[in-house]
């Protein structure tokens, strides 16, 4: 695609842009009477402008209805997290049997765990990238602790070659290949939070099935950033925040995919009465009978105010479809790529891009080094009405939504870039 660093340029493919009339539907935040270049939305999503109007509807079926709320509000509150079902799983590419929207990403992650990292015998290590978002990090080795390994022999992390930001995928294929007697487990961002690499999440699959565990994927940077088709490359877990690309609020509700195979099956998992099969939940008798599919892992009751969020978001993307969005991502991200290799071309190529620039390997997000300037340019920016984001040591975070984000933002975020590098 042709691209121009040029105000009329971007002015043009907002006007031809056939998703823009969405931008209207969310809250953008303001500085100086403008709107703000957010492109923060890798973090924290914006707010969609429905949002208030779905809380609202569950505070008054609460303040009219009581505890009654449960079986007569207007979407009532016992079957709250089946509204939200066929939404996520056209999201994720999954059957309805295989989502369920529940608890918080890195309390699913640890459930997920109880079912899917079994270790026993030489086969208890479990396979992450390097650079996996902390608390990814923390929830893996307090499981290997929990299990009695050791973090330091039970834990292999992948690495970028010398020289590199980004993971090849013959490197991970090789490496489960060279420990395919002593994996447990492969678990993986499917986009990396730091430098924005989206792994091939259908081959690492099939290598690690061949090597004979179990894979899993943290889907935070993903969900509602890429087309994913988790049923078709046959994951057997995976689970994501609903605050970042989502757009369902700080600390909202998560989400959870177990694959169909695994609906039937006696894998363990911790158990609580939200898990237990329907008919009889309320019969308050011992002996937990888990509900088929992904269901059958909830332990509590819907926490219905985040899910209401959570709700008016993804009726969201339910109208708008994966691939319009990712259309619009590869020309709103692309243009992004082209105004800052543009600007460090003047600037002696200072602005080094560490996400990859092959399109099967990203989502919308640019991650870019800074070379010479280090924080004290993202702080410019801040200062400045730019909103991206700064990640340790040296990396910032840019994520141009196509929900919400305009090829405007993108030009006025490289014009306030030269600005600061003054």
């Amino acid at each position: 695609m042709h691209f121009d660093n040029t105000i009329a340029f971007a002015r043009e493919q907002d006007e031809k842009d056939p998703l823009r009339k969405f931008r209207d539907r969310f809250h953008i935040p303001q500085f100086n009477g403008e709107d703000v270049v957010y492109f923060t939305g890798n973090s924290l999503g914006l707010q969609p402008k429905t949002v208030r109007k779905f809380i609202e509807q569950e505070l008054e079926d609460w303040e009219v209805h009581g505890v009654e709320g449960h079986f007569h509000a207007k979407n009532p509150w016992y079957s709250y997290h089946e509204l939200l079902t066929e939404k996520t799983a056209r999201l994720v590419g999954a059957k309805p049997i295989e989502v369920v929207v529940m608890n918080q990403l890195t309390s699913n992650i640890h459930f997920l765990f109880v079912s899917f990292y079994r270790p026993r015998g030489l086969r208890y290590k479990i396979l992450i990238e390097q650079k996996a978002f902390p608390s990814d990090q923390y929830a893996v080795e307090s499981q290997v602790r929990f299990h009695g390994y050791d973090p330091e022999d039970a834990i292999i992390e992948l690495h970028p070659r010398e020289g590199e930001h980004n993971i090849r995928t013959e490197d991970i294929i090789s490496t489960i290949e060279k420990h395919k007697d002593e994996l447990a487990l492969v678990f993986i961002g499917g986009v990396n939070y730091y430098s924005g690499q989206v792994f091939d999440m259908k081959t690492i699959t099939t290598a690690a099935h061949k090597a004979g565990a179990y894979v899993g994927y943290d889907l935070a940077h993903a969900a509602g950033n890429i087309i994913l088709h988790l049923h078709d490359w046959n994951v057997d877990f995976a689970c994501w925040c609903s605050y970042k690309y989502l757009n369902s609020g700080p600390g909202s509700v998560g989400g959870v995919f177990i694959h169909e195979k695994h609906a039937h099956t006696e894998l363990k998992r911790f158990a609580g009465w939200w898990g237990h099969d329907k008919d009889v939940r309320f019969k308050m008798e011992k002996g937990f009978v888990p509900i088929p599919g992904a269901e059958g892992w909830q332990l509590s009751n819907a926490p219905v105010f985040s899910m209401a969020a959570h709700n008016a978001a993804l009726e969201i993307f339910d109208e708008v479809g994966m691939d319009r969005l990712c259309n619009k991502t590869t020309r709103l991200s692309g243009f992004l790529e082209y105004v800052i290799d543009d600007i460090s071309t003047d600037h002696e190529n200072c602005l080094e891009i560490i996400t990859p620039r092959d399109w099967a390997q990203r989502g919308c997000q640019v991650s870019v080094i800074a070379h010479g300037y280090g924080r004290d340019l993202f702080d410019k920016l801040m200062r400045n009405g730019v909103w991206p984001d700064w990640r340790n040591p040296n990396v910032i975070r840019m994520a141009p939504v196509p929900l919400y984000n305009s090829f405007e933002d993108v030009w006025r975020f490289g014009e306030k870039l030269v600005e600061a590098m003054k």
